[in-house]
């Protein structure tokens, strides 16, 4: 059904929702979702949770992942995936577009539009993609006085601190640093770009009761796990993502060549969702029936 009839709306905030799929036994699985239609495939493909990605929302719009974008732009992006799917929304918070005011800002506008939680990372701007080279650290007392100003100013959002500091100050700093924005009210920790089996292990012994979230991303630092392995390793939450960009991405590819080259897509055809598919995804049929039931305003004489 649409998501504006107003009794399929879910009537508890996004924050206590995703709180609710995280107590949930089991690893809370969350694929990325770079729009509206992906975020409904994925949920018709049966998840519970998703996740908006910097990286995937800064290059469907042609741009790196640098920091670039605003919270309104985001916003734009939650917006459409909590209306269309009502599901708990992961978003990436990047380093949160300034300091602990715009921070705060940021807590609001996203809990507004529809996020069930947030995460935060400790690099300085420009910042980078988690897995490339050279990104600078803040502060961790920087980085914690964010975390702080987040916690003080959400309502129901959860709150999740990245750190990338494994690459620079190794697994002690990447702990400390947890341990830091722990305290100062971060509700789990990611802990970004490690590169082996063992270091997950070691994170996971070293911050015992911590909630944990791991970043399955493709062509990264991080060895290729299953969401199972990564719940073996002690973990409570999996993010995959750039995987449905990449993918669009591709086949997007292949369209514009195949066109260019034949000067028609018929070639395409098997590989593109038909016309019915399209409907059903987006519920055509449920908003023509409610178009249809909403009687004509007459206009007194």
């Amino acid at each position: 059904m649409p998501y504006l009839i107003a009794e399929d709306l879910p009537e508890a905030p996004a924050g206590r929702r995703f709180r609710a799929a995280l107590a949930r036994p089991g690893i809370l699985r969350m694929p990325g979702a770079h729009n509206g239609q992906a975020a409904l495939q994925a949920k018709a493909a049966g998840f519970e949770a998703l996740y908006l990605s910097g990286a995937a929302m800064t290059a469907s719009m042609g741009l790196p992942d640098l920091g670039i974008i605003t919270v309104d732009e985001v916003a734009f992006f939650i917006r459409q995936i909590a209306r269309a799917t009502g599901l708990p929304l992961l978003v990436d918070g990047d380093t949160g577009y300034g300091e602990a005011l715009n921070v705060m800002h940021m807590v609001r506008v996203f809990e507004e539009a529809g996020a069930g939680a947030v995460h935060l990372e400790d690099q300085l701007l420009p910042k980078k993609c988690g897995h490339l080279n050279d990104k600078k650290l803040a502060l961790a007392s920087d980085m914690a006085a964010k975390v702080a100003a987040a916690a003080r100013a959400r309502r129901h959002l959860v709150i999740v601190a990245r750190t990338d500091a494994a690459a620079s100050e190794g697994i002690e700093g990447a702990v400390a640093r947890a341990k830091l924005y722990v305290e100062a009210g971060a509700d789990a920790i990611f802990p970004e770009a490690l590169t082996s089996v063992e270091m997950f292990k070691e994170v996971r012994a070293r911050l015992p009761g911590v909630r944990l979230l791991a970043n399955m991303t493709e062509f990264g630092r991080t060895p290729a796990l299953t969401a199972q392995e990564f719940q073996d390793l002690g973990y409570d939450m999996i993010i995959w993502p750039v995987s449905s960009l990449r993918v669009a991405n591709k086949a997007q590819e292949k369209l514009y060549a195949t066109l260019a080259r034949d000067g028609a897509t018929t070639a395409m055809l098997p590989e593109m969702q038909s016309r019915a598919e399209l409907y059903a995804t987006i519920g055509l049929d449920a908003f023509e029936s409610l178009d249809a039931s909403i009687a004509r305003s007459i206009l007194p004489a």
